[in-house]
């Protein structure tokens, strides 16, 4: 799996991709992540890459030519076989991420991930440019690397072969009808005054099991 990030700030995301369970998917080749700075294709010598809302209203939005002129770029790379590509906005005002989503995601060939900065990007990149708008929550960031961090992991621990223990995945939370996962407890059985539930430590599957769907 490819994914490519659109992002004004690539520095953030270095040592986020490089270690723990994305470095090793990549380190393995299971995942290959490349980040793209939008600076770098402004039309203009000042590197400029935002501009003022048509309408008016406060702050700056990010222009449409500098992303389009990156999509290009990265579409150029794939001269002989060119994979399906699933172009994604990370946006405020985008569809809920889920779990679900992020098992499709797993499943792709191609995902490119463009991070929103300022009071956002013009809508004609996820009219014309991008397959889908996403958010990750009911909230405002500064910008979308979060978020794009919070899809890339998301999607890249389900590709096989990635967790080193497979049944981590199964039913874990939200993966089964969006059940949230139980609470999880280990030793030592007492802390402080406060101890492990009974029903763990009575070697009781069934009890524990009905424990934990309750």
């Amino acid at each position: 799996m490819r994914i490519d990030i659109l992002t004004l700030f690539p520095e953030v995301f270095e040592p986020y991709i490089s270690t723990s369970i994305i470095g090793r998917a990549q380190r393995e080749q299971r995942a290959n992540i490349h980040v793209w700075n939008i600076r770098n294709f402004a039309t203009d010598e000042r590197g400029t890459v935002d501009d003022t809302p048509y309408g008016g209203g406060a702050g700056m939005v990010m222009k449409i030519e500098p992303i389009h002129a990156c999509l290009q770029a990265i579409s150029s790379q794939f001269t002989v076989a060119r994979p399906k590509t699933h172009i994604i906005v990370l946006s405020a005002r985008g569809k809920q991420f889920t779990q679900q989503k992020a098992q499709e995601y797993s499943t792709l060939e191609h995902l490119i991930l463009i991070c929103g900065r300022y009071e956002g990007i013009d809508q004609r990149v996820a009219d014309h440019l991008a397959d889908e708008e996403i958010s990750v929550g009911p909230y405002v960031v500064a910008g979308g690397e979060l978020p794009a961090m919070l899809v890339t992991e998301s999607a890249v621990r389900l590709i096989p072969g990635v967790l080193g223990n497979p049944a981590s995945l199964h039913e874990e939370s939200h993966t089964v009808s969006e059940k949230i996962e139980a609470a999880q407890y280990t030793k030592p059985e007492e802390y402080n005054g406060w101890k492990v539930p009974d029903v763990l430590l009575s070697g009781d599957h069934g009890k524990i099991e009905k424990w934990r769907n309750q």
